[in-house]
């Protein structure tokens, strides 16, 4: 196992919840042992970019209702396919080489798991994003 790769796993937090076993399907094992690992460590920076992306579009964010709110999220990371491709790219950068040479086998459905988990992590951090109305 070469450095990156070593020092890549070493950072992951555990997630005791995200169990692999053998009934599962590959893209379930590959979600939850890179993806939901990833998106964890990577937490704090999606939070900011998605606090970038309201800013860059006038903050109509913090005037809506909370429902609004939510579906404010999901629109915005399943319709804005370049702020999409940049998360991708926050979360595939963490990848190891193996990880990513599985990833690209079934890509478009592992996508879909990926923006899946993005956008329900920032929907239940969503009280992160009050009061944020530097515009």
């Amino acid at each position: 196992m070469d450095t990156r790769t070593k020092e890549l796993l070493a950072i992951r937090p555990e997630i005791p919840s995200a169990k692999v076993t053998e009934f599962m399907s590959r893209d379930e094992k590959f979600q939850n042992k890179t993806l939901r690992p990833v998106i964890k460590l990577q937490n704090d920076l999606l939070i900011e970019a998605f606090r970038n992306y309201v800013n860059k579009h006038k903050g109509l964010f913090y005037t809506l209702s909370l429902p609004k709110r939510l579906n404010y999220i999901e629109n915005a990371i399943q319709r804005d396919i370049k702020f999409r491709n940049s998360l991708k790219g926050m979360i595939i950068g963490q990848f190891t080489v193996e990880e990513y040479t599985t990833y690209i086998e079934n890509s478009s459905a592992l996508n879909k798991r990926m923006m899946n988990t993005v956008i329900e992590r920032i929907k239940d951090q969503v009280q992160l994003l009050e009061n944020e109305n530097v515009a």
